[in-house]
């Protein structure tokens, strides 16, 4: 799709300043846009009207040199000679663009594949697309309008709600729900045996996982994660939560309502997270802890206690930022202070000879 300045302007609701008549066809970073790309800096939350003071803006220093046909902004750069796009918020603004010039691609078919093999008392509702090679089994319920891509398999008794979209082989076991406006991506896994076990006999046996897993509506999973099913009761994922790739929820988790968590989290089984909690990358939990509603953790951190809500906890184990950051400032110092300290021996060893 290609638009002029002022008809993008229209479609993100924004205040033209400048020329309107230049033609974008797509968005593009401050250093790569082109003349047909538009680009876009976020600004802190103060006032500024003049391009010199603007050197802690992020990407502000190249947009003078960028090649970019026009800008988004948050308000009005005095001094920029481009096109400028002034928005309440230049995030959703971003977010309408790169709809707008995203790539145009095929719709699912509505109908079932010939190839796909669908139980005779599963339920499709009306407008559903099921995809090449799917396999449904008994009594799976399949909502309006939902995109069952090739290759998935949905065990028994489960239920997938109105407008969700499971990507290429995903696959959900038996007795799982997933609410409305869900979003899988391609290989992950929804209701797989959690990983109990009882040392018995000389023998690790595995405990039976006979509850579900419950996704709540408008979460959305990457691609390639692992969500397994409750010992009893559900694994829940609540409302609004949204899952990076290659993330492992365990058993009988239960994560609130919002939450954000990032690529290569372990959750551990049985723990519990309050609504709006923020995991970043590569951090793992011990199994049976309460993150508190708010709470954001590190990256690459290690939680093995409960934390309050509205923490904000860094580390392995994890403790509070500032204090973690404490901590690193002073681990580095440690090879000048281990130093210092083999030098103050030697000249306490001086003087208590000379004593001698």
């Amino acid at each position: 799709m290609r638009l002029t300045v002022a008809q993008l302007a229209e479609r993100i609701g924004a205040e033209l300043v400048g020329d309107g008549s230049g033609q974008i066809s797509a968005v593009g970073t401050v250093e790569s846009a082109g003349e047909n790309d538009v680009t876009f800096v976020i600004a802190p939350k103060r006032n500024y009207v003049h391009l010199k003071n603007l050197t802690d803006v992020r990407h502000i220093a190249g947009l003078e040199q960028s090649r970019a046909g026009a800008v988004i902004v948050a308000r009005r750069i005095e001094g920029l000679a481009k096109p400028q796009l002034i928005v309440k918020d230049v995030n959703a603004a971003l977010i309408e663009a790169l709809n707008v010039f995203g790539p145009a691609l095929k719709a699912a078919a509505e109908g079932i594949d010939p190839t796909a093999k669908v139980a005779a008392d599963a339920r499709i509702a009306k407008g559903v697309a099921v995809g090449a090679g799917v396999v449904i089994d008994d009594r799976v319920e399949i909502g309006e309008n939902s995109v069952i891509s090739s290759g998935c398999k949905i065990g028994e008794n489960s239920k997938v709600g109105r407008n969700c979209r499971l990507d290429s082989n995903v696959v959900v076991y038996h007795n799982c729900t997933i609410g409305n406006n869900v979003v899988i991506q391609a290989n992950s896994t929804i209701g797989s045996t959690g990983f109990g076990y009882s040392f018995i006999d000389g023998a690790h046996r595995l405990i039976p996982h006979n509850g579900g897993v419950s996704i709540e509506d408008f979460v959305e999973i990457g691609a390639n994660c692992c969500i397994d099913r409750a010992k009893f009761g559900n694994t829940i994922i609540g409302a609004g939560t949204k899952i990076d790739n290659l993330v492992q929820i365990a058993h009988n988790v239960v994560i609130g309502k919002g939450c954000l968590i990032a690529s290569l989290v372990g959750i551990s089984g049985s723990c519990k997270l309050g609504d709006g909690v923020v995991l970043a990358g590569q951090v793992g939990l011990a199994d049976n802890i309460e993150i508190g509603a708010g709470t954001i953790v590190g990256a690459q951190s290690g939680v093995n206690h409960n934390i309050a809500a509205g923490q904000r906890v860094l580390g392995s184990p994890a403790i509070e930022g500032k204090e973690a950051l404490q901590v690193f400032v002073l681990t580095k110092r440690l090879p000048k202070l281990v130093e210092q300290l083999k030098q103050l021996s030697k000249r306490i060893e001086g003087l208590e000879k000379a004593k001698d």
